[in-house]
């Protein structure tokens, strides 16, 4: 059980993670019903946003960059820890713009479009970064490893799963103790009945978009030095959002979250005793929830099951 306990570990702060992206997927599936395939890319862009803010970008030859890059790296990685996720959301509302053409026709248009501009997005990744790994610099705070219980363990990881637990804590603050997270769930249940009320309908599309898609910059940042950083990463994240949000039914905050974590723990236990198997994992077990119950774990009662 003790050799067990880093696996689990790593399978939580997995979860958690995983959370965080299939959050932001299920926002603008539940209000806007557009399976976002671009949602993967903008995790990347928001990490290759980071990135560039901590190491000063185009910049860093200028009188500014020599004087930021002589910052220690903690405020470098707080300035893009939050500018990360802000750039992908806007990003987000660009391709939003772009999709509004689509609204009212057949799903496939807007399914295509988001294909596409994952596409695109992947495209002006390498010819802005490069087509090579890319690495994520961290403040030494949370580098290295730490000894709990005779156990050793990545700090980076701690730091991660309680960010996570964090960030996954605000966005259900927000969505149940404000007036705009009321707005938005009214949305995912009735938009015609949002816009009959006399709220606009198009900004409140815009705003979920930028807010989903910048939850998925968020995962971008805090993920990748665990995952690595390269132009495709985009499709290693898409696939498992897309399997959380069936798992734990589309529309439900808590069941993302907890598929996310039971697809976690998944993977990083079953990378203890069969690590070849670790990624198939995830797919085995969607395979027995949804074959029990079609809807997911939380997901809610169809008329064809009456």
């Amino acid at each position: 059980m003790t050799l067990l306990l880093p696996h689990i570990f790593n399978g939580l702060t997995l979860g958690l993670l995983f959370a965080l992206i299939a959050l932001g997927f299920t926002l603008i599936v539940g209000v806007m019903e557009v399976i976002n395939l671009a949602h993967g890319s903008l995790f990347g862009l928001g990490a290759y946003f980071a990135l560039t803010i901590i190491g000063a970008g185009w910049l860093s030859d200028t009188t500014f960059g020599v004087w930021w890059l002589s910052l220690p790296i903690a405020p470098r990685y707080i300035l893009a820890l939050i500018l990360g996720p802000i750039f992908a959301g806007l990003a987000g509302m660009v391709l939003e713009l772009a999709l509004r053409r689509t609204y009212g026709k057949v799903p496939l248009y807007g399914l295509l479009l988001t294909f596409g501009a994952a596409l695109v997005i992947e495209e002006l990744i390498r010819l802005g970064w490069g087509t090579g790994e890319q690495f994520l610099q961290l403040p030494q705070s949370i580098n290295g490893a730490v000894l709990i219980g005779g156990l050793i363990f990545s700090k980076y990881k701690l730091f991660a799963a309680g960010f996570s637990m964090l960030a996954i804590a605000a966005v259900w603050v927000f969505l149940e103790k404000t007036p705009y997270g009321a707005i938005i769930k009214a949305g995912a249940h009735d938009s015609e009945m949002v816009r009959a009320l006399g709220f606009d309908l198009a900004r409140l599309r815009l705003l979920v978009f930028g807010l989903g898609a910048g939850l998925a910059g968020l995962a971008g940042v805090i993920m990748v030095p665990i995952w690595g950083l390269r132009p495709h990463v985009g499709v290693d994240v898409v696939i498992p959002a897309f399997l959380i949000i069936a798992l734990g039914g589309v529309g439900s905050f808590w069941g993302s979250v907890t598929a996310a974590i039971l697809v976690g723990l998944s993977v990083g236990i079953t990378g203890a005793y069969a690590p070849a198997w670790s990624m198939m994992s995830m797919y085995i077990l969607l395979i027995l929830v949804v074959g029990f119950r079609t809807r997911g774990l939380f997901g809610k009662k169809s008329a064809l099951e009456n």
